[in-house]
């Protein structure tokens, strides 16, 4: 009886994120990164604009060990510190 009913519903067909889902580091190969980031967050009361070059270190090593699709930092935010310079250090 229960089949009768599903002749009228349609199959969900799952697909994964366009973007943010990206493989566990399983082998700790950024867990460094992840730490100084880490650390930053709770030195600086979790203001995570006072840890953007931890963040860009972090989500460098994650794309050159393929831990994430390669995009360019300019499009992750980061286009500021591109040449080397942050906005917390401006402000001093």
């Amino acid at each position: 009886m229960s089949t009768a009913m599903n002749f009228g519903t349609k199959s969900f067909q799952p697909r994964p994120p366009d973007k943010g889902s990206f493989p566990l580091d399983h082998f700790g190969e950024c867990k460094n990164f992840k730490e100084k980031f880490m650390k930053c967050l709770r030195d600086n009361n979790f203001e995570n604009a006072l840890c953007r070059n931890e963040s860009k270190q972090y989500l460098e090593c994650r794309m050159e060990r393929q831990l994430m699709a390669p995009e360019p930092l300019e499009k992750l935010g980061f286009r500021d510190l591109m040449d080397g310079k942050s906005e917390a250090k401006d402000n001093f």
